[in-house]
């Protein structure tokens, strides 16, 4: 056997498709692309992943990932006009303000705002103030103390 002898095995080479041309080659007219439709026009090309206008499946599906909103620090608030309940030269702690219904919760502390005005001297112990608010307790003659 020589080189030159070679030939493929019978069926394994076929003759190239040729479009458009005639009847004879029976793939004239449409060329193979069916009658109407998108996909029957030149230049036609869609997305593999179009669905037709249907709601595509990258937004049916539910958000995966990670989020930073569950690790905030929230803290339960209390407004300094809301301190007046209590008497004159009184200590208020998160336990008290729990007590007497100003905080439900103390999530991750207690945070004291400026917003209102303190007519009594009071000494304050909270987790975070405003300045405001640290402002006007001092400015009666109150204590403001950091947990």
């Amino acid at each position: 056997m020589k080189l030159n002898e070679l030939k493929n095995h019978p069926g394994s080479t076929h003759r190239r498709k040729i479009v458009g041309r005639g009847p004879g080659s029976g793939m004239g007219k449409t060329s193979t692309r069916g009658e109407n439709g998108q996909k029957s026009r030149s230049g036609a090309s869609i997305k593999p992943w179009f669905e037709g206008g249907q709601n595509p499946l990258y937004k049916r599906i539910p958000r995966r990932g990670f989020n930073n909103t569950r690790f905030t620090t929230r803290y339960a608030v209390v407004n300094v006009c809301d301190l007046n309940r209590f008497e004159d030269g009184a200590t208020v702690t998160p336990e008290t303000l729990k007590e007497i219904g100003l905080v439900k919760k103390e999530l991750n502390g207690i945070k004291i705002l400026g917003s209102g005005e303190l007519t009594k001297k009071l000494t304050v112990k909270a987790n975070l103030f405003t300045n405001q608010a640290i402002n006007k307790i001092e400015s009666i003659g109150g204590k403001v103390e950091v947990i």
